[in-house]
């Protein structure tokens, strides 16, 4: 029996205004979330979408429910946006008691609204949560309320999944989800069974990981909820479409996502600042689609038997076989 074809996610975020530091006023118009549905429709490449809430004023989850039924759209997961600029010093890990009670209250929305549009999961990423200076926070307190903040919203929706996406740094110069390893520690000591982690290739390579490493990791600690792709120069989260750099390492990753048996889409962690959001969408399916059928070319027995002897010369002509022929 075939396998069925790879289908794909996207974040809005790839669709919409997208600023840095210096283009405050950001590349291009603003893009409600309704246009970006319609947007992400049209590169005739997306299965699903992953979604910030809150939408902005004046569209509902009903609006938007509509708008994905229209263009055929599902939607990965919710986001809360716990990160802008009103969750500036923290949230959940805030200083301030009302602060981290608003995190958790979006939280708590989110999780209503990934009911209503039928999403597999609620995203947490707390790119606030974390520090800037020595003897800023005290650490055992930052990790009590990080941990304890989110294994209270997982305990009171036992029956949702809820996953967190780690990154070394940004907004904050250090996170607290910042690694898989932390993370998946952190997760551990939640107690619960309904969180996780989203591996995102850029953020792995930010955190000067093996991406396929840090991937087996999370699914063999039971706790992979999803997948994302994109490249950068290790030294930032370019959000780079997928494969632009690192060729080896991504094939690399590919092979593990079949070694685990993923079928949920992969999903698409873009920023086209100054591409067309469309064509970096599509070249990034084209290349991964590429490159998947290439880790289909492995010899997986003689890999096996490369790595059993830790043969370094063997696996590389097995992994130049299969990727230049």
């Amino acid at each position: 029996m075939s396998t069925p074809p790879r289908s794909y996610a996207g974040g809005m975020w790839s669709f919409g205004r997208i600023i840095d530091r210096y283009a405050t006023d950001g590349y291009g118009p603003p893009v409600g979330t309704l246009d970006t549905i319609e947007i992400a429709a049209k590169t005739g490449e997306l299965a699903a979408l992953d979604l910030n809430y809150p939408f902005e004023a004046g569209v509902s989850v009903a609006d938007v429910k509509a708008a994905l039924a229209g263009h055929s759209l599902a939607v990965t997961n919710i986001t809360p946006v716990i990160y802008d600029r009103g969750f500036r010093s923290g949230s959940f890990t805030g200083a301030d008691p009302a602060t981290r009670r608003a995190a958790a209250d979006l939280a708590h929305e989110s999780v209503e609204v990934a009911r209503r549009l039928d999403a597999r999961y609620v995203k947490f990423w707390p790119g606030q949560d974390g520090y800037d200076y020595p003897f800023q926070v005290d650490y055992p307190t930052l990790r009590r309320h990080a941990v304890e903040g989110i294994r209270d919203v997982a305990r009171n929706f036992p029956d949702v999944t809820f996953a967190i996406e780690y990154k070394l740094k940004e907004p904050r110069n250090r996170l607290f989800w910042s690694t898989a390893a932390a993370s998946l520690l952190a997760i551990e000591q939640m107690g619960v069974d309904n969180v996780g982690l989203v591996v995102d290739f850029g953020h792995s390579l930010f955190a000067k990981e093996n991406p396929a490493e840090a991937l087996s990791l999370a699914h063999s600690m039971g706790r992979l909820v999803d997948i994302e792709l994109d490249d950068n120069y290790r030294e930032w989260d370019d959000d780079l479409t997928a494969g632009a750099l690192h060729l080896v390492e991504t094939l690399e990753f590919l092979h593990v996502v079949r070694e685990v048996g993923w079928q949920e889409p992969l999903k698409l962690d873009l920023f086209p600042y100054r591409e067309d959001p469309g064509d970096a969408v599509r070249e990034s399916i084209a290349t991964l689609r590429a490159l998947e059928e290439r880790a289909a070319r492995l010899d997986l027995g003689a890999l096996r038997e490369a790595q059993s002897r830790h043969d370094a010369m063997a696996a590389q002509r097995i992994v130049r076989a299969a990727l230049l022929g």
